[in-house]
């Protein structure tokens, strides 16, 4: 069988099923443990308990090149990661653009709600910041601080805040004439508000630190493009963005106020005066 027929639609489902699970558990090098000539069972290491897969499935894994063979231990190849990747994809869903994404289950806070959404981690001008360690090891930035990023640009894309740097070729919605008002009369109402909340958090941020959140977050440029523009010290634009997203994380959910048990009065009982 050629790598042609090891397209997730050529395959039978059961064994598409089961080379999605060979190549996952391969990520990690696997031991062959015993071959009967129609199973074959691997073992992650001494001790774990054997998977067993079809010996027809790892031989055409393996002609394929999305496995590799040295002795009796097997692991992923090359282009493991991108079979999964189209195979994961549903019947008729865009195979090559998951090749080239990384999609996670997330919810977002609209108007006080959590919607499901999937996000796109790759397309983040965020995703790779997320990535960064502390020297013990923690994220340098926290979960709140890279959510409240992700929160300013998609309320900057959605007022279409955006520079076109193209012509549009788009029909107008509405056509304007002599004495009729434009603009912003024009806009939808969630365009406004997204406006709206990005003009506050700027304010929240102050001119020192909103800058450098609307060159990362919105603009997308990288930290070293920002310390280039604005002639700042090496490795300060890392330092400055966290400070900026702790604020903004600050701002979209502000911490309660501590709650004081006041005595409503200082007189013992009996103390108010008989009329």
């Amino acid at each position: 069988m050629t790598q042609a027929t090891l397209t997730p639609a050529k395959l039978p489902p059961a064994d598409r099923k089961a080379l999605i699970r060979l190549l996952r558990l391969a990520r990690k090098p696997l031991v062959i443990d015993e071959v009967d000539g129609a199973q074959v069972d691997l073992r992650a290491a001494a001790g774990d308990p054997p998977h067993r897969f079809p010996a027809r499935l790892l031989r055409l894994a393996l002609g394929a090149g999305l496995l590799r063979q040295s002795g009796d231990r097997i692991s992923a190849g090359e282009e493991a990661l991108a079979y999964l990747r189209r195979a994961l994809v549903e019947p008729g869903g865009e195979a090559f653009q998951e090749q080239h994404r990384t999609m996670i289950a997330d919810t977002v806070l609209e108007e006080g709600e959590r919607h499901p959404v999937r996000r796109n981690l790759d397309e983040s001008p965020l995703a790779a910041l997320a990535r960064l360690r502390e020297k013990s090891g923690g994220p340098y930035f926290p979960t709140e601080a890279i959510e409240a990023g992700e929160r300013l640009a998609a309320d900057f894309n959605r007022g279409g805040l955006q520079p076109r740097i193209t012509a549009s070729w788009e029909p107008r919605l509405s056509q304007t004439g002599s004495g009729q008002r434009g603009g912003q009369a024009d806009l939808a109402d969630s365009t406004l508000a997204a406006r709206d909340r990005v003009a506050a958090a700027m304010r929240a941020l102050g001119p020192d630190l909103s800058g450098v959140a609307l060159d990362i977050c919105c603009f997308m440029k990288g930290l070293e493009t920002v310390e280039r523009e604005r002639q700042w010290p090496a490795r300060s634009a890392k330092l400055m963005l966290r400070t900026a997203l702790m604020a903004l994380a600050r701002h979209y959910a502000p911490p309660a106020a501590p709650r004081h048990n006041k005595p409503r009065h200082w007189g013992a009982e009996g103390y108010r005066p008989l009329l």
